[in-house]
């Protein structure tokens, strides 16, 4: 049985924020094309079928949506896509599972896209950065405006229509000097998942932005985070951390739920508006294009040359990494994650070495203790 995934970015790079530190935005302006526009339907169905071409009976394929921002493509645009999907997988011989995920910004999340979304199972990431002060100043509408009111009354919308939801916060440097303002946001909006996705600098920044996050840093928030994490825990209360749960999965279950916390670069199919595919999203340019979904099926794509490259390459570690403790499982982490949350660019302080030389031991008892 196999399970396939797929990121698809119906709406390219377009978006209704202007958000500070948006990464696909400086991916944007590194290709020849900044956006291929709204995925149109042609595009859309043959993707679809060549999906299923590498699918049996009983396989699971999970079709996530990214952006930029993905409603732009129109609710109309999502009807037609589950019903295509639907069509497939109710032909002899696939009887596929489907999963849907939508990564939004929630702007345009109403009665009737709540509606769709609980109709259709769909996992929801809505994006708000850790309170009102943190999420206007760097997550603005298009007109400059903020957008955190707006985002707050989609997340109550998510929940009238019981629509499985977590939050997604941009961990920026300033953010990360505030765990306890962050946990009492977790509280007060009675958050139960959340992932804070590291905030990065530009692919060609020689001096990063000061938003930024740095490895010590990283490790400040998470470690100070950790301590009000437990504390909740044994309260009787579990709030879904992210790098918790993927941590405990990794260091006590051997398995490598994030990708890149290995230190290896496992095979993804991100897929942009025209259909061409790419091997992760942090790297979503020309020279790494594997090929378009419309021509080929994914295991042709998976077997080109450039994603074997992409795959395959290799990168000179720092001592710091050489002399860690943990390297035999981290192998030096996500290589896009490496100034952020790993070593730096100097390779002097390793954010998550000294998050785990804090937090590992206490976090494996507490595994043993309220997970076994």
């Amino acid at each position: 049985m196999k399970r396939l995934s797929l990121l698809i970015k119906p709406a390219s790079s377009l978006c209704n924020m202007r958000c500070r530190y948006c990464f696909y935005y400086d991916i944007g302006g590194h290709r020849q094309t900044r956006s291929y526009g709204i995925m149109n339907s042609r595009t859309m169905k043959r993707i679809i079928g060549n999906v299923y071409k590498d699918l049996d009976g009983r396989d699971e394929v999970t079709f996530a949506f990214q952006g930029g921002e993905p409603s732009l493509a129109g609710l109309d645009w999502f009807r037609e896509f589950t019903e295509t999907a639907a069509s497939h997988t109710n032909l002899r011989g696939k009887d596929v599972k489907v999963h849907y995920a939508l990564q939004t910004n929630g702007l345009l999340i109403d009665d009737p896209w709540a509606s769709f979304l609980k109709e259709h199972d769909f996992l929801v990431g809505l994006s708000i950065d850790g309170g009102k002060k943190f999420h206007d100043k760097n997550r603005p509408g298009a007109a400059g405006e903020g957008t955190f009111d707006l985002c707050i009354q989609s997340k109550k919308l998510l929940e009238k229509y019981k629509v499985e939801y977590n939050i997604l916060c941009v961990l920026t440097n300033e953010l990360a000097a505030e765990p306890d303002k962050v946990w009492r946001f977790i509280k007060e909006e009675k958050i139960s998942f959340i992932q804070f996705i590291p905030c990065l600098e530009g692919l060609d920044e020689q001096n990063a932005p000061a938003f930024a996050l740095r490895p010590a840093k990283f490790a400040s928030f998470y470690s100070r985070l950790y301590y009000r994490w437990m504390e909740e825990l044994e309260n009787g209360s579990y709030i879904s951390v992210k790098l918790f749960d993927d941590t405990a999965n990794f260091f006590f279950r051997g398995l490598p739920a994030a990708c890149g916390i290995d230190g290896r670069c496992h095979p993804q199919y991100v897929v942009e508006a025209d259909g061409s595919t790419y091997p992760c999203d942090f790297y979503v340019l020309d020279n790494y294009n594997t090929g378009n979904l419309k021509d080929h099926t994914l295991r042709e794509l998976f077997d080109t040359g450039t994603m074997r490259a992409f795959l395959e390459e290799r990168r000179e570690l720092p001592e710091l990494c050489l002399s860690c403790a943990y390297l035999k499982m981290c192998n030096g982490g996500c290589k896009r994650m490496r100034t952020v949350m790993y070593y730096g660019a100097g390779g002097t302080v390793c954010g998550y070495k000294t998050f785990l030389d804090k937090c590992l031991k206490p976090l494996g008892y507490t595994v043993r203790k309220h997970f076994s």
